[in-house]
């Protein structure tokens, strides 16, 4: 079980960059993460956004690639429905080439109408696109029907699904479950037997929702408003296209221990909590990787840096 980074990199108006330094910052980032031993280095995607949520996570990737050395390179999540499945699955082989076979390939359906409709695609049948062009992805790559082919034979693939629908589906292709549930394994592991795949080969993996700091209340207070940016942009993305608003959230709501709506929230604890809750969530299953935000909407350089030393430094003894 290894230990890695999540990058969405927003830049939001309020904490603004200049765009070229923001992705400057962002790799030399992911170098230094590489060389202190982090496990992964992750990306994903969204469209639309006005903070400019990564759009193109495997053009990302390849360039994190080509200066890291060790870190595996993954996506968590890319969109398939949203893509043909040649684009998809020749850009993920390049990635694998250009990181020496380090490509982990995270797929999921998301949620949002206004990127579907971006894309020409039908929302209402997201379920059935993916399941499709994650098929076909495989199948190109068994078939070597692109070139050249991925270094990984195949890349590991992951299915990003929080459902059972998604956790079932994820078995029966015999990928790996982008989500760590006792419930949704349960699921999982029937969708690999009802398949014919070996039960044994069931592997999860998941973001976990802390941040590391050494003094979790002094940087909850400077967090709080990237939070609430975060948390809210998601909320209201979730219902764009859908004839529903939702109410902002303030950053006192996002403390809430019994919010009825938990998508976003985060808590930030020290090395030593992250361990304890860490083993309890993960008791008992197969997780491959574990991935934390490296930073939430522009967040203070500081406590970003300091977040990046401890999950790649203090954290794995502690979970060893």
């Amino acid at each position: 079980m290894d230990v890695g980074l999540l990058f969405d990199l927003r830049n939001p108006q309020q904490w603004h960059r200049p765009w070229a330094d923001h992705y400057a910052q962002t790799l030399e980032f992911c170098e230094e993460a590489d060389r202190l031993g982090a496990g992964g280095l992750w990306f994903t995607e969204h469209h639309l956004f006005e903070d400019g949520y990564l759009p193109q996570p495997l053009a990302f990737a390849a360039a994190a690639a080509a200066r890291t050395r060790r870190a595996r390179i993954g996506t968590s999540v890319v969109l398939p429905a949203l893509h043909h499945p040649v684009d998809l699955a020749e850009q993920a082989a390049l990635v694998d080439l250009i990181s020496g076979g380090r490509l982990e390939l995270g797929l999921g359906a998301g949620y949002r109408v206004p990127e579907y409709e971006l894309f020409g695609a039908d929302f209402t049948r997201r379920f059935a696109g993916t399941e499709r062009n994650i098929r076909e992805i495989l199948r190109l790559w068994a078939d070597r029907s692109v070139s050249p082919l991925p270094l990984q034979n195949p890349p590991p693939v992951w299915g990003g699904f929080y459902g059972p629908r998604g956790a079932k589906f994820a078995g029966r292709l015999g990928i790996g479950l982008l989500h760590i549930s006792r419930p949704m394994f349960k699921h999982y592991r029937q969708g690999l037997v009802e398949a014919g795949h070996d039960p044994r080969a069931a592997r999860v993996s998941d973001l976990v929702p802390l941040i590391l700091s050494e003094d979790p209340e002094k940087a909850w207070h400077r967090v709080a408003p990237h939070l609430a940016h975060q948390v809210n942009s998601y909320r209201q993305g979730s219902v764009e296209g859908k004839g529903r608003t939702v109410p902002l959230l303030t950053a006192e709501d996002l403390r809430d221990p019994n919010a009825q709506d938990p998508r976003g929230l985060l808590d930030i604890v020290t090395p030593e909590d992250a361990a304890v809750r860490i083993k309890e969530l993960t008791k008992d299953l197969p997780v491959e990787h574990l991935i934390f935000w490296a930073s939430i909407a522009g967040m203070p350089d500081d406590i970003a840096a300091e977040n990046l030393r401890l999950v790649t430094g203090k954290l794995p003894p502690l979970l060893r």
